[in-house]
């Protein structure tokens, strides 16, 4: 593992695969870290440099006071592309990183080749649904986020899934319960002040839209209306719940990979 040093801390990234290859940006969700990608890694690192690192608030990366903004997380992107002299890259993120990827979309767009946008929404879920968690985390602190693990489950795989890759959805949901208080909480924030419902035909990179039909976080109609906005964008559903990467890893892979090279 790598960092960079951003102003306020370190922001812990991986960068693997063949020297000279484009750059792919993998950004993970509100709970994970760097190594939800795994499943995807030896594939991807067949085409590209793969990018991940851990969002600030999670994994080893730095965890400060408040809360955050996409604004300010899009923002790290940007810096980490800048500290390895990246010009441009592909990026794929999932949930909250989907919705980094509509930031870069709209505000960055000459950072990137194409985006990938998997299981997000140009607005996920309402304030009061943000605020109740963010109180919840802060009140309850590491315990918090250990009992948001057990719910996690439901909400990430589908059950059948959950029952016979139970290795795979404990090692997933074990990130969140060792995810920061703090910077679960601040990362909500984020996720909740988000909107893109009005700025989402800014986005003109070409466009993957990825679904799980089982989602019920972040739906498939979500995607549709995304793809209805962003002009040319493609969608692709998949059978799985909210961590499509994780659930439909190799459909998931070859999609994404498709859509990549083509």
């Amino acid at each position: 593992m790598s960092v960079v040093h951003l102003a306020d801390g370190d922001l812990n990234y991986q960068l693997t695969g063949p020297a000279g290859a484009p750059v792919l940006v993998l950004y993970n969700s509100l709970g994970t870290d760097l190594q939800m990608w795994d499943t995807q890694m030896p594939a991807f690192t067949e085409h590209f440099q793969v990018l991940r690192f851990d969002t600030r608030g999670h994994g080893k990366s730095l965890v400060t006071e408040g809360f955050y903004s996409i604004e300010q997380l899009g923002g790290d992107v940007l810096t980490l592309l800048d500290a390895l002299d990246i010009k441009q890259a592909h990026f794929c993120g999932l949930s909250m990183g989907g919705l980094i990827g509509q930031w870069l979309g709209i505000h960055a767009s000459e950072r990137l080749h194409k985006l990938v946008l998997c299981n997000t929404a140009a607005k996920i879920a309402s304030d009061e649904v943000w605020n109740g968690r963010i109180d919840t985390v802060l009140q309850g602190g590491q315990q918090a986020m250990r009992d948001l693990r057990d719910a996690s489950i439901a909400r990430w795989f589908t059950p059948e899934f959950a029952a016979a890759q139970a290795e795979q959805a404990n090692r997933i949901t074990a990130m969140l319960a060792a995810t920061s208080a703090q910077g679960y909480a601040a990362n909500c924030a984020a996720v909740r002040d988000a909107d893109f419902r009005e700025q989402r035909g800014a986005i003109k990179a070409p466009t993957l839209i990825v679904c799980g039909t089982a989602d019920a976080v972040t739906t498939s109609e979500h995607g549709r209306f995304m793809q209805q906005h962003i002009t040319g964008a493609q969608l692709v559903e998949l059978p799985a719940a909210h961590l499509s990467n994780v659930e439909a890893g190799e459909a998931f892979t070859q999609a994404v990979l498709a859509f990549l090279l083509a």
